[in-house]
């Protein structure tokens, strides 16, 4: 089940007697213990009724057995236990059918569960895609006896830019369109961070005056793709000044700068391609690109307008050329990265 559905459920009912919380989206799975460890203990059981254990150092026999103990000092009890995946049997026991084994006890436990007791699980290492995708389906398979799974999978973009709306809101933040967007994008969507930005933008900014994107990237100065976008505003402006502060920021984060020189070289393609097709706002960006097939959002629409409104149709070929050159200047021998980058500002701010 998704988060949602654990929450729906927590709220309409009892909790179920174990659970097994899979997944790396951290601040979900915030919300969801806290969710949990309120609807089973009250305030007085939670000091005494909320156990921790973690597997690397604990062994899921011993856990069951707490399980099935009595408490002398709460009534309800919830017993969370980290680390799930170390316990996956290696080699032989991996093909080991063996009653005495945890997972065996873990399964006779959930066939007949301590009443008050919730036991939760939580695996949150791997992903659910990639290189990672047969190590979660094992540690399903050694689970598989708890029915309640509840996946915490990261957040798309779109569900991401949504949380940040939701999360604004709650905070009094007066933030617009495009700002949510640099946030989103600048953050890769992590909720985690996104929640922590938005505090510190609350904290910093108030609620008397609107976020700016200069708020963002100063209080995210490490952020990608606000960075680029940054140096694309400050590159159709013409502001040189910003823009060697923009690259800066980048090189002294490490950014790899022929990657950082791609995200330019597509912004201003999909630009050129926005003034050639005479998309006059952001909305018929959007649905424009979405017919061709070009995954495009609300937040990307509006940076290509803006990089449309910036750039002339003269000066967007010329940047398209410039960054071809520079490009071409990265892939051969040459003394630094970052005099290939600064000719390009000078050039493009000339």
């Amino acid at each position: 089940m998704s988060p949602e559905q654990f929450l729906q459920r927590l709220r309409k009912g009892p909790p179920a007697p174990v659970y097994l919380f899979l997944g790396p989206e951290l601040y979900q799975l915030g919300l969801c213990r806290r969710a949990l460890v309120e609807k089973a203990l009250t305030p007085e059981d939670r000091e005494n009724g909320l156990v921790r254990h973690d597997l690397e150092s604990t062994t899921l026999a011993a856990i069951v057995d707490d399980a099935r103990s009595l408490s002398l000092f709460a009534m309800n009890r919830v017993i969370w236990v980290s680390g799930a995946e170390t316990v996956l049997p290696k080699g032989r026991a991996a093909a080991s059918h063996d009653e005495n084994s945890g997972g065996a006890q873990l399964a006779e436990y959930i066939r007949n569960p301590t009443p008050g007791t919730v036991l939760v699980f939580e695996s949150s290492r791997f992903e659910f895609d990639g290189d990672d995708r047969a190590k979660i389906e094992r540690v399903q398979k050694f689970y598989a006896a708890i029915p309640d799974v509840v996946e915490f999978r990261p957040y798309t973009l779109e569900s991401a830019r949504q949380l940040v709306q939701d999360l604004v809101k709650a905070s009094g933040l007066q933030i617009g369109i495009s700002e949510v967007g640099l946030l989103v994008d600048s953050l890769a969507g992590d909720a985690s961070r996104l929640a922590n930005e938005i505090e510190k933008l609350r904290l910093y900014v108030g609620t008397s005056r609107k976020v700016t994107a200069d708020d963002i990237l100063r209080l995210v100065p490490n952020a990608q793709a606000s960075t680029i976008f940054a140096l694309v505003a400050a590159l159709g402006r013409g502001d040189r000044k910003r823009s060697l502060d923009s690259l800066d920021t980048l090189l002294r984060e490490g950014e790899y700068l022929p990657l950082a020189l791609t995200f330019l070289a597509t912004q201003f393609r999909l630009a050129m391609v926005a003034q050639e097709a005479g998309l006059r706002t952001s909305q018929q960006i959007l649905a424009y690109f979405s017919k061709q097939g070009i995954r495009m959002w609300p937040d990307r629409a509006n940076q290509v307008y803006q990089t449309v409104t910036a750039f002339s149709g003269e000066k967007l070929g010329r940047a398209i050329e410039k960054v071809f050159w520079a490009d071409k200047a990265l892939r051969d021998a040459r003394p630094d990265d970052r005099v290939v980058l600064e000719e390009l500002v000078f050039s493009l701010t000339a």
